[in-house]
């Protein structure tokens, strides 16, 4: 069982990149143009566990943080981000850095080009593996790592009640030689993603649906998202569904707390895992004004909806 399921999570992660539940908290992760583009700091956090149950099963840990560069000027953004993603006896780490370009649109609206540069590097330890064979050179016997550079780019056109990116990851279609006998090959992927905020009239509500689309050319795969936010006082909280056709539904939850937002999200999967072995993910934000010429300086603010 243990070896099936890593042989399938293999295909997997050769077609696609980490795909989290909550992609709207996460747009930087998927588009660096998203970078400072709406004039705060922003750090966001996420843990999620996928396929919880099996031996070897997906751990992914993702930290990534964005601001306006002021001192060039509100129009430019940096970001800086950390991926770590174990599945069996492969770890990938990903430490990139972002920049983006943003202009005014309109009274209200921006449009922003950003790059990604990035340093991958995936390392197999086979301590944990038992094989029948252990003279098979397609396996090695200690363990071995490899890196290379990656680059992505995307565009994002961001309004107060909408907003519309597309980017591409993996751009050089890099190869990581691991060892003598393996390498892994990362082909480019694409993503179209946007959303809206539809105000409910004469109530405290708010919704928000939502997409990703994302592909290698030669697989696809679709998210739809929809929540309902509420708004009072200061206070808000959030509840919501997700669909991906053919893969899973998601339940979604969560709040801002003393300026920090926490959600929790459970991705069940809809064919050929168990409901009880779905993804659990935890995402964590925080977001503040860094822009010292204005009045309110430093004072805190509840994370992005959008």
């Amino acid at each position: 069982m243990a070896a099936l399921f890593l042989a399938f999570c293999s295909v997997a992660r050769a077609q696609w990149d980490v795909q989290f539940s909550d992609f709207t908290a996460l747009k930087s992760y998927y588009n660096p143009a998203v970078s400072g583009t709406d004039g705060m700091l922003d750090v966001d956090a996420v843990y999620s566990m996928q396929m919880v149950g099996y031996d070897g099963a997906p751990s992914t840990m993702y930290v990534g943080a964005s601001l306006p560069v002021y001192f060039l000027s509100p129009r430019h953004g940096a970001g800086v981000s950390f991926l770590n993603d174990n599945i069996g006896i492969f770890t990938t780490t990903r430490i990139g850095l972002q920049y983006s370009y943003n202009i005014k649109v309109g009274s209200k609206g921006k449009l922003a080009i950003g790059v990604l540069g990035a340093l991958m590097s995936e390392k197999i330890d086979p301590s944990d593996m038992e094989l029948e064979d252990n003279s098979d050179p397609a396996f090695p016997s200690s363990q071995q790592d490899g890196n290379t550079v990656d680059l992505g780019a995307g565009l994002y056109y961001y309004h107060p009640k909408y907003w519309l990116g597309i980017s591409g990851q993996h751009l050089l279609a890099p190869t990581i030689v691991i060892g003598e006998t393996n390498e892994v090959e990362i082909p480019s992927m694409y993503y179209l993603m946007g959303g809206c905020n539809i105000k409910i009239k004469n109530s405290l509500f708010t919704v928000q649906p939502s997409f990703l689309i994302q592909s290698d050319w030669d697989s696809w795969r679709e998210d739809i998202q929809c929540r309902l936010l509420y708004e009072s006082d200061g206070k808000e909280f959030y509840g919501g569904l997700g669909y991906s056709p053919s893969t899973s539904v998601t339940f979604l939850v969560g709040g801002v707390f003393h300026g920090i937002s926490l959600g929790y999200n459970y991705q069940l999967y809809t064919s050929g895992v168990g409901a009880i072995n779905g993804s659990h993910e935890l995402v964590v934000g925080y977001q503040t004004n860094l822009d010292l010429f204005k009045k309110g300086r430093n004072k805190h603010k509840s994370v992005r909806w959008l």
